[in-house]
């Protein structure tokens, strides 16, 4: 069955690099990084709104809180909702809410709107759908459940690709669980390890409607463009839309990026209105002020010393923006700057791996060992792929060692015992600070898939606030604690042997996981 896995870079087209453009960063602090409003809004907040989780179990709780306490949104994006007893759980917490609004006086306000990959939420016969059907019909006015189905997965190629295998084409992987106003933003998935033992990263926005309409309206946007669960588990496009495997490829991926892009465009026009009314009338000392009188009613907010700016990839659409903000900040890095960059499947994309080691920056990458790979373990050829994931750390790993840039670059592995690694982003400390005071988070993986393949979200969330710097700090410490340094020795251990077949193999399908 995996034979066919192999003919899939035949058949798909390569898509052309691009490179970001340049950009001339402000010399002082946290607004060095106001370039990134150019491409994206802007969401200047209190820091005192951002608290980093770091626990699974730490985001499980939030997530049933979060549910049982909604009055008037549920959105919640995932790549898929696992079947087990802890994901049923959520669902009789919505179902509760739900419930809850009905029987409240006057027509129900709560609306509860979830996005799913389609081919990894239809998987076998008891999967992310059949969990979610029973809220459909009990609440069919209430509730929207929308499959993303990449439009590249079409023709010979979706009748030939098995079940699982399939998934390798593209998907939605954009995690964001949002509750009225509170917006909590990860890599993890609506599935039984992520709230136990899967590592992963968690940041919760408290108090930011603006914030919680902009990822509302984007989750919106792709569901429009998605196939929708109906009550007896069939599903269907919304009336007039292009079908993303059946219609013209061309036509649907015009009508996503174009509503996606409104989306975007509409968001960063009100910020600039927002923005130009409270920056241009603040005058010396308002800030201080503002902060005094926050606490009586009707006051002006705390003047903001943290900005969110939402980094959207969907390189099937055509937006690339996270890319492009991505690659800058790995360009415009200073000499001196640390970097600490992590991601749960080491798998770089060439323009990211020619940045870290030609730039001057510090890296201290965070990868899975094989132990802790999600696939360790698994049956038939993914059970291989933790060995090509070795594969291509050692071939990276070497490629510094012949650049003499060990010093600069720093390879680390997380291992813990019982526990598999998830966790993705990076954290900026500028030089000279024992902090960080940007960090990105989010579902890119930093690899081919994250860059061409998959719809991604991630926001850059940059500070001047020392104790939140000091949250990210933290975070970033506790991640890295569980991990050694990656050395020569590392590769001569009987547990990295890695294969001829898969040597030979991997080079074939490395833009594939």
């Amino acid at each position: 069955r995996s034979s066919w896995l192999l003919l899939a870079p035949l058949l798909s087209p390569p898509v052309p690099v691009i490179t970001a453009p340049p950009c001339s960063l402000c010399p002082e602090g946290a607004h060095r990084f106001q370039w990134i409003r150019n491409l994206v809004p802007e969401f200047g907040i209190s820091s005192s709104h951002v608290k980093v989780l770091s626990s699974p179990a730490e985001f499980y709780e939030l997530l049933k809180v979060q549910i049982k306490a909604a009055k008037q949104r549920v959105v919640m994006a995932s790549l898929y909702l696992g079947t087990g007893l802890l994901e049923q759980e959520l669902v009789y917490c919505l179902e509760e809410t739900l419930e809850k609004s009905l029987q409240a006086k006057g027509s129900p306000d709560l609306r509860v709107s979830i996005l799913l990959d389609y081919t990894r939420g239809s998987r076998g016969r008891k999967n992310s759908r059949t969990m979610l059907i029973p809220l459909l019909q009990r609440f069919p006015e209430q509730v929207r459940v929308s499959l993303f189905h990449t439009p590249n997965l079409r023709g010979l190629l979706r009748l030939l690709i098995p079940e699982r295998f399939n998934e390798t084409i593209g998907l939605q992987h954009i995690k964001v669980y949002l509750f009225d106003d509170n917006v909590i933003l990860s890599g993890a998935n609506l599935s039984d390890l992520y709230f136990t033992n899967r590592q992963d990263r968690y940041v919760l926005l408290r108090d930011s409607p603006e914030i919680a309409d902009f990822f509302t309206e984007l989750v919106d946007a792709i569901g429009d463009v998605s196939l929708q669960l109906q009550q007896d588990d069939t599903v269907q496009m919304m009336e007039g839309m292009v079908h993303p495997y059946q219609g013209d490829k061309v036509a649907y991926c015009e009508i996503a990026n174009r509503r996606v892009m409104e989306v975007i465009n509409s968001a960063r026009t009100r910020q600039e209105l927002l923005h130009a009314k409270t920056f241009h009338s603040s005058q010396p000392g308002s800030s201080l002020l503002s902060q005094q009188g926050s606490q009586a009613p009707g006051s002006l907010k705390p003047e903001p010393d943290t900005w969110i700016y939402p980094l959207i990839q969907m390189k099937p659409f055509g937006i690339q923006i996270d890319e492009m903000v991505t690659e800058t900040l790995l360009t415009e890095a200073e000499r001196d700057a640390r970097i600490y960059l992590t991601t749960g499947y080491f798998n770089l994309t060439q323009a990211y791996m020619d940045l870290i080691l030609g730039t001057r920056a510090e890296y201290r990458i965070l990868l899975a060992s094989p132990e802790v790979n999600g696939f360790f373990g698994a049956k038939g050829v993914a059970g291989a792929i933790p060995a090509a994931y070795v594969y291509i750390e050692h071939q990276f790993y070497s490629e510094v060692c012949g650049l003499q840039q060990q010093e600069r670059v720093q390879l680390q592995e997380y291992s813990r015992a019982g526990w598999t690694f998830h966790a993705k982003g990076l954290w900026l400390y500028l030089a000279g600070s024992d902090l960080p005071c940007l960090t990105l988070i989010g579902s890119p993986n930093f690899g081919y898939r994250s860059v061409h393949r998959d719809l991604e979200a991630q926001v850059a969330i940059v500070t001047e606030n020392k104790a939140l710097q000091q949250q990210l700090h933290q975070e970033q410490e506790q991640l890295y604690l569980c991990s050694g340094v990656v050395s020569t020795s590392t590769f001569e251990q009987p547990s990295r042997y890695v294969k001829l077949w898969v040597k030979l193999v991997t080079p074939l399908i490395k833009n594939f996981f």
